[in-house]
């Protein structure tokens, strides 16, 4: 049994119930709300491990609860899936850009839930690579600690900013990243990014990776991913 605790805002009462009892038959603990303020008030009391937020709510949408959650400093670590019934790349960029891990397109499967909310809940867990970490995906190896990247076996010339952005991108495979969380993720080693510049560096990667360039994936509207096994 899982044991962690889920906060489902949802205005819909079928679909929350339905969530609730899918989840609560896979061992997670339930809280509901019905509306953007009762959401947040609960977050707060509760501490949830991970929030279901729906878009489109009756008193304040979905955007400006995430908005209001990532400030919080009491619950602003706690990761967040969007729901949405819409099918407008806005939205789902901009939940992603406010801070929310992923997004789930209405209709969905029971099982493709379960399976997103614990790849997310996993994700949250896992320590922050460090310097000794190597991380290998397709025919990719990257060497955090010596900066050396090799794709199928033959050494690969990035720049400080490629390698950045490619080992973000290889220790979250199949994750989708706006471009402002691709410069929230790498600005930190004061490395030079723009909004702009990241499509002049995801096509320098893919360039230079070569055939292995091919799973430097854009998703239309949304950003980039690095495609998982």
């Amino acid at each position: 049994m899982s044991g962690e605790t889920i906060l489902i805002i949802e205005d819909e009462h079928d679909i929350r119930e339905l969530i609730s009892y899918t989840l609560e038959n896979e061992g997670y603990n339930i809280h509901k709300a019905a509306d953007g303020l009762s959401g947040i008030a609960s977050a707060r009391k509760n501490k949830p491990d991970l929030i279901l937020l729906d878009i489109m709510l009756p008193d304040i949408d979905g955007l400006e609860v995430c908005r209001k959650i990532k400030r919080d400093e009491s619950i602003g670590d706690v990761p967040i899936i969007m729901l949405t019934a819409k099918s407008e790349d806005s939205d789902v960029i901009s939940g992603l850009e406010l801070g929310a891990e992923d997004y789930i397109t209405k209709p969905f499967s029971p099982r493709v839930l379960v399976a997103r909310l614990r790849a997310v809940l996993r994700r949250n867990m896992d320590p922050q690579v460090d310097d000794n970490q190597r991380i290998s995906v397709h025919d990719i190896q990257i060497d955090i600690k010596k900066h050396e990247v090799l794709s199928e076996g033959e050494t690969i010339d990035l720049s400080a900013t490629e390698f950045a952005i490619l080992s973000h991108l290889a220790s979250n495979p199949g994750w989708v990243f706006s471009r402002n969380q691709i410069i929230d993720a790498v600005r930190g080693q004061d490395y030079p990014v723009t909004e702009r510049s990241v499509d002049v560096q995801i096509l320098g990667i893919r360039k230079k990776l070569g055939t292995q360039g091919l799973y430097v994936e854009t998703v239309r509207g949304v950003g980039y991913r690095l495609k998982s096994e």
